[in-house]
């Protein structure tokens, strides 16, 4: 039992990890990974959602009829999220500035959707959390990672979450790629990522 929660956690981590070995919730992986603030405040929120929907999901998978399970789902996440966006409107409101639309579309990520459909639904609740869980941080390492890729060479700093920020490369030498910062450098650096992450093998 113990072994199979491990796996279920750790696939998140590596073999499953979003968005660079299933390809999924690609829209805030290009819209806010500017820098890694924004990223890692994308992924716990996703992360928060994907966790509570999942669990709640696993609870109510025998009284959710089939034939309106995906109707059920969306108000389930749709909950979560809002519940988010308040906390994160009280509290972190210059991050949910920053985050803006984005927020509100977790209630579509099809990260979420596709975990209470595929995993949430068929299974427990410890199953479930640890699925969740995993997803959820592999997420977040996923937008923190190319977030600190795109900062870094478009800004020459780097940004610790929540903290300062911090000038790694220097004007003297170093002139930073404006454009990693932009729309263009989002699907660049995620297709560089995705070149690395598929010369190394999941398993």
């Amino acid at each position: 039992m113990a072994k199979t929660l491990a796996q279920e956690f750790t696939k998140g981590l590596w073999k499953e990890i979003p968005p660079f070995r299933l390809v999924l919730g690609l829209c805030p992986v290009l819209g806010v990974t500017t820098t890694v603030e924004n990223g890692v405040g994308m992924g716990l929120a996703t992360t928060f959602v994907l966790v509570c929907a999942n669990l709640l999901v696993s609870m109510l998978r025998n009284v959710i009829p089939p034939k309106v399970r995906i109707a059920c789902f969306i108000v389930v996440i749709a909950t979560f999220v809002t519940l988010v966006e308040l906390v994160m409107q009280a509290y972190a409101y210059p991050l949910f500035l920053k985050l803006g639309l984005f927020i509100p579309l977790i209630v579509v990520n099809c990260i979420v959707l596709g975990r209470a459909e595929a995993f949430a639904y068929k299974n427990g609740i410890t199953s479930s959390l640890a699925d969740g869980l995993g997803i959820g941080i592999g997420f977040t390492m996923s937008l923190a990672a190319l977030g600190a890729v795109r900062e870094v060479l478009g800004t020459g700093c780097f940004t610790i979450p929540f903290g300062a920020k911090l000038t790694l490369l220097t004007a003297d030498w170093y002139t930073p790629f404006t454009f990693m910062v932009q729309a263009p450098g989002a699907f660049i650096g995620l297709g560089l990522m995705l070149c690395l992450m598929n010369l190394v093998p999941s398993k």
